[in-house]
């Protein structure tokens, strides 16, 4: 029988694997900490379901790629919404 936190493992992987989305996004849709999915995805996924991780692992891996590039379009939208400048 598997416990609640190989469930919640094998949930959030499915999650991030079929939406593509962020440990931030994922955790704010499972109502979980940060911490919590990557510490479900980094240490008990690969256990339970290797495959399934290997996925998970290559969308992180592109998120952390990208997110340079996220942090600066927040920034900048920042500004020019602070200064009602419109693209």
């Amino acid at each position: 029988m598997k416990s609640n936190i190989e469930d919640r493992a094998i949930r959030l992987g499915e999650y991030i694997s079929e939406h593509g989305s962020t440990v931030r996004d994922t955790a704010a849709v499972f109502g979980v900490s940060k911490s919590t999915v990557h510490k479900d995805i980094t240490s008990v996924l690969p256990k339970l379901n290797k495959g399934l991780y290997a996925e998970v692992r290559r969308i992180l891996d592109i998120n952390k790629e990208e997110r340079h590039l996220r942090g600066g379009e927040a920034t900048k939208n920042k500004y020019l919404s602070l200064h009602n400048i419109s693209k």
